[in-house]
């Protein structure tokens, strides 16, 4: 199993979780998480003041599959996810030793 990991653009996230519904990735967590890379974040006014905003606000997809639905996933969220420009994201892909379902105590490839 493996688990893939992906930092988005806020509004890119309805496009990436339907790609990964038509790739037929049904569970999925989102989270939302600031970042700072790249970007270098942006400038904003408040009240006529002008402040840096260093950590740039991202969403933290997580899917959790068979290995050999990864590249599929991959696939799924660079076309959707993909704008060009600097501050679309990353995807990381580790390995997964186990998943448990507590309600019924299935693991490995079932508590998917």
């Amino acid at each position: 199993m493996r688990k893939v990991e992906a930092i988005i653009r806020p509004f890119k996230l309805d496009e990436v979780k339907e790609a990964l519904l038509e790739e037929g990735i049904r569970g999925l967590t989102i989270s939302e998480v600031r970042g700072y890379g790249r970007q270098k974040g942006h400038k904003e006014t408040y009240r006529g003041s002008e402040y840096q905003i260093e950590f740039v606000p991202k969403i933290k997809i997580e899917v959790v599959l068979e290995e050999s639905k990864v590249e599929k996933a991959v696939d799924a969220i660079l076309r959707a996810a993909k704008t060009g420009q600097v501050g679309d994201g990353k995807i990381f892909i580790t390995e997964v030793i186990d998943a448990i379902r507590i309600r019924t105590e299935e693991s490995g490839r079932d508590a998917l």
